[in-house]
């Protein structure tokens, strides 16, 4: 079953799309949704579908957590082609492209906790707002490379900043490709500087989201990513990576989100309901299509 309902365009060669799930908990009818979009694209214009595990954060991904991720896909009759793409595999190729990044002069060490932040923040009297809220107000970039030596002499917890202002300067303008419902592309001014200087490695682990997706959709050949609207924003960062890094740029395809009966989107920390509950209560996957209706509207 196809859940366009309609002829599907294409420009190129077939795609290759992702599914890429934390496995942090179980999967919820969003999850059905983009997975089902972004598979179902990819094989009814004869491209490939594959899947990758976003498990970086080790102290919340569970083994049970991918056993159920990968029964309730094959349950809803998905299949992907290839093995399954681990994060956590990859930590050395995330530190060879953050080295690239140091060499260049666009990262520094941040030693900011968060309520440094916040009371940095608070300080100032028109801090400036991004995507995700507050901007990081630049403390530590504003170290000199004395102080910056003797704090990581004593190898305190610290992430890896990206300095927005040279990263943009750097890769000069940039767009991205945005796909409609019917295949028509639309060209996006790349705008990362809305996020500040986001942070490219955490302290408590060697990597980030926008730095390992950047990198792993590169790896994977990825052509056309599917995800949510809620990741639209981002796409304006990874598109810097990808040209600060030297990579290949795939098109995007932004879904809607699924809500509750309140309006809320569905979510795992506000405990929508598992895939898995819904199957052992009787669900069919035909009847999940249903659920979750076209697509895109």
């Amino acid at each position: 079953m196809n859940l366009h309902n309609k002829t599907l365009h294409w420009p190129g060669a077939p795609p290759i799309t992702r599914f890429a799930p934390s496995p942090t908990g179980g999967l919820h009818l969003g999850h059905a949704f983009s997975a089902i979009l972004s598979h179902d694209t990819a094989r009814a214009l004869g491209g490939r579908f594959l899947l990758r595990l976003e498990d970086i954060d080790g102290g919340r991904c569970r083994p049970e957590f991918v056993t159920g991720i990968l029964e309730d896909l094959r349950w809803l009759g998905l299949s992907w082609d290839g093995p399954v793409l681990r994060q956590s595999e990859r930590m050395a190729l995330y530190r060879k492209h953050l080295d690239h990044l140091t060499d260049e002069g666009l990262l520094y060490p941040c030693f900011c906790t968060r309520k440094d932040i916040q009371e940095e923040i608070a300080r100032s009297p028109s801090a400036p707002q991004g995507p995700d809220g507050p901007l990081y107000p630049g403390t530590c970039r504003t170290l000199t490379q004395k102080d910056r030596a003797t704090r990581l002499a004593t190898s305190p917890p610290h992430c890896l900043r990206l300095d927005m202002a040279k990263a943009v300067k750097r890769a000069g303008p940039l767009t991205w490709t945005c796909l409609d419902d019917d295949g028509k592309e639309t060209d996006i001014q790349a705008r990362p500087e809305t996020f500040g200087d986001v942070v490219l490695a955490r302290k408590d682990c060697p990597t980030s989201y926008h730095l390992a997706v950047t990198i792993d959709d590169a790896s994977q050949g990825i052509t056309l990513v599917v995800r949510g609207e809620d990741l639209r924003e981002a796409t304006h960062v990874h598109r810097l990576l990808q040209a600060l890094l030297h990579l290949p740029t795939p098109s995007y395809r932004h879904h809607r989100l699924l809500v509750n009966d309140s309006g809320k989107r569905l979510a795992k920390r506000d405990r929508a309901t598992t895939l898995a509950s819904l199957r052992e209560s009787g669900e069919t996957p035909q009847g999940i299509r249903r659920r979750i209706g076209p697509p895109l509207t």
